[in-house]
């Protein structure tokens, strides 16, 4: 017994007799409010406990020899498809011309209503005697082989098509004056074509797989080639002075879609209001990795942009209408893992609520008990004086 009373005297928690309990109605209101309050971040911190929460990270970007792929999704409005092409350019000198894998294109109307979507390339040959290589027309079972008009690269080479004979006047850095001179163009109703779409607009999408460096893509009107050293584009096949670049951007992405990825250039609309120029976006391109609850990897990438637009008049004339997209890589890369809160950590958590609310609640209600009290005692003094 005597050590049970040794015991009793090491509580650290005595009990007051219930006899000596005053309950108050303030005391029952604070209850209430303070147990509605406690319930509300029980369920806030169980909701954060049962979904996964996300950890940031950056660290260096030390990958070599990735690809980089890009998704687009490119309205013109007032830019046929016939005469719009997309070329890709990066620092190491590797080019993509005129792309068309990947690619799909629809002929849109002026308000928007897809025409119809069809490969690049104007049309078939419409007569049944085109002129040969050797300047006379095709016999009943010959061969045909087209003339390149100067531009074959070996003595055995034909073109048999109008795009042909424009992508070997591209690959010898010509420009195409007039397609009615082209045997091939006049039959396949090259002009024709290009006038019919005149009003038209195009919707291009598709995707890139470039290098993993600094380079550039662009929609352009015409065939591109180099002429000294310089990247430029066949416009007098087109006889047109200007071109109407207004565009939408309804997608770019640079690799695959993760939760959170936010695009700055989805949506967005620019309208020309210069007879002709270059607009620019100057792209930062930040690698990013995403890994969800189960261990699943995307590699992807985030980016923010600038803007500018390049009247042709400060060029001189000398300024290529189109839409560039210039894209840098960030040497920096940004690491996002999804995690679960332990349960140690979910239950320190509602033992801090439930004691912080406790005791909080406690200090007021003393607060308002002894108040009253003090209030009341004044006021039987007043009274009785």
């Amino acid at each position: 017994m005597d050590v049970l009373n040794k015991l009793r005297h090491l509580d650290a928690y005595p009990k007051i007799n219930e006899d000596f309990y005053s309950r108050t109605l303030s005391g029952g209101l604070i209850t209430i409010f303070s147990s509605i309050f406690m319930l509300l971040l029980f369920f806030s911190e169980l909701r954060l406990y049962l979904h996964a929460a996300t950890e940031t990270k950056l660290m260096v970007d030390t990958s070599r020899g990735e690809t980089l792929r890009i998704n687009f999704d490119v309205t013109f409005p007032a830019l046929p498809c016939s005469i719009l092409s997309l070329d890709a350019m990066d620092i190491s000198g590797e080019q993509h011309l005129d792309v068309k894998h990947d690619i799909i294109k629809k002929r849109i109307d002026a308000h928007g209503n897809v025409i119809e979507a069809r490969a690049d390339g104007i049309g078939a040959p419409k007569i049944e005697k085109p002129l040969q290589r050797h300047g006379g027309r095709l016999e009943q079972n010959e061969t045909y082989c087209g003339s390149c008009y100067g531009a074959e690269g070996s003595d055995d080479e034909c073109c048999n098509s109008c795009e042909e004979v424009r992508e070997a006047y591209r690959k010898k850095g010509w420009g195409l004056t007039n397609p009615d001179l082209i045997d091939q163009c006049k039959r396949e109703g090259f002009l024709q074509r290009i006038k019919e779409e005149d009003g038209e607009g195009c919707n291009i999408y598709g995707f890139l797989e470039v290098n993993k460096v600094a380079g550039n893509f662009h929609f352009a009107p015409g065939k591109s080639f180099q002429q000294s050293h310089i990247h430029v584009h066949d416009l007098l096949a087109f006889q047109k002075d200007n071109f109407n670049i207004s565009h939408k951007i309804n997608r770019l992405a640079f690799g695959d879609y993760f939760p959170g990825a936010v695009n700055p250039l989805d949506g967005v609309h620019w309208e020309q209001k210069a007879p002709s120029g270059m607009y620019q976006y100057f792209i930062k391109v930040v690698p990013t990795v995403y890994t969800d609850i189960k261990g699943n990897t995307i590699q992807s990438n985030q980016f923010s942009v600038t803007e500018h637009f390049r009247n042709s008049e400060f060029g001189h004339g000398q300024t290529l209408p189109g839409v560039f997209f210039f894209y840098d890589l960030s040497p920096i890369k940004v690491t996002f893992v999804e995690t679960h809160v332990s349960f140690l950590h979910f239950l320190t958590n509602v033992c801090a609520i439930v004691g912080g609310i406790f005791t909080v609640s406690g200090i007021i209600d003393s607060f308002i008990y002894h108040g009253q009290r003090a209030i009341k005692k004044k006021m039987e003094i007043g009274k009785f004086s």
